[in-house]
């Protein structure tokens, strides 16, 4: 904690890059690593794999490009992530933080409370919070009043037009499976939001938590036992990780499934209402150069996400045997047919 943020803004180290140019020979036989540290570190701690946000976590370095920056040549890039396993982001932001980077770019709510308990001090842009004011991770909104600030993962009502949709998506619906990550604090809270929308839209719920992405077969027999007509999987970094297998055990159990990212429903999955990750990490890009020239992320009001939007995978509901009303088609942003 209390790491010591680094001193002097963008604009001093391009002077220093400049005076540097002008040595000739002598800057350079300094040796490499010295040179490296002048560069401002900007470092990414995701609680997905590489892997599986390939899709969405290079629109971070593209964003940065776009607003004229170039890795190696204005910033060090540092990634850490977590592969799914929450447990791991507290020594991932530790490595970070020793890194003394000028901001962290942190992926999903549980990568935001790891950097966040490993420093207050470095800058924290949240690429996709849950409730950050209810976590105690900023003040407000507006005014963030900490070393945290971004971008928010849901819109208010989110969880009740999720509900909507799943009862839209298989008519006569009368109980709702609820997936719950348990680790992650974010899935507690938008099961409590559920809870609520549920009980006016006349609907029941079956709720299981998972703690290991090994207990997904089993939960999904337990949706099955409970005669859950239709899945709801909260956001969550570790399940997307495993979008694919969440989407082979429904369709083998002829569970429809409803979900926040669009990564899922490309994957397999049947409906997804939320937003888009990699405009969201676009987004970022504008928080870190804003931090990189000087500003503080106290005064940067988080933002809500840029893009929310409804996505349909016809060839899941035709292996569901399931006919998606024409009036939910109609009002999607995108079907995949």
């Amino acid at each position: 904690m209390n790491d010591p943020q680094p001193e002097g803004h963008l604009a001093s180290y391009i002077g220093r890059r400049k005076f540097l140019a002008t040595l000739g020979g002598a800057a350079a036989a300094w040796p490499l690593a010295a040179r490296a540290q002048q560069r401002p570190v900007v470092g990414l701690l995701a609680a997905s794999s590489k892997t599986a946000g390939a899709r969405y976590y290079g629109a971070f370095s593209q964003g940065l490009r776009e607003l004229g920056y170039s890795e190696g040549r204005d910033y060090t890039f540092e990634e850490r992530y977590a592969d799914g396993d929450v447990a791991r982001l507290p020594r991932l932001a530790e490595e970070l933080v020793r890194l003394k980077p000028w901001v962290i770019v942190a992926g999903a709510t549980p990568a935001v409370l790891a950097a966040r308990r490993a420093t207050d001090s470095v800058a924290i842009v949240g690429v996709n919070m849950n409730d950050p004011v209810a976590l105690g991770l900023i003040a407000s909104e507006a005014r963030p009043g900490a070393n945290v600030t971004g971008v928010l993962s849901r819109l208010p009502g989110q969880a009740a037009k999720q509900l909507e949709i799943a009862r839209d998506a298989v008519p006569g619906a009368s109980k709702v499976g609820i997936l719950i990550n348990a680790n992650n604090q974010s899935n507690v809270l938008q099961w409590r939001e559920t809870e609520p929308a549920a009980k006016k839209l006349g609907l029941g719920l079956a709720a299981v938590e998972i703690r290991a992405m090994n207990e997904l077969g089993s939960a999904v027999e337990r949706f099955v036992n409970e005669r859950a007509d239709v899945v709801v999987v909260l956001g969550d970094a570790a399940l997307l990780t495993v979008r694919r297998q969440i989407a082979a055990f429904a369709l083998a159990s002829r569970l429809p499934t409803v979900f926040s990212f669009r990564e899922h429903v490309e994957d397999g999955g049947l409906v997804s209402y939320g937003v888009n990750l990699r405009e969201n990490y676009r987004r970022a890009a504008y928080f870190a150069d804003r931090i990189l020239k000087g500003e503080k992320p106290a005064d940067l009001p988080v933002e809500f996400p840029p893009k929310v939007e409804l996505i349909v995978n016809l060839a899941t509901a035709k292996a569901l045997r399931l006919n998606i009303p024409p009036t939910l088609l109609a009002r999607a942003d995108e079907v995949i047919e």
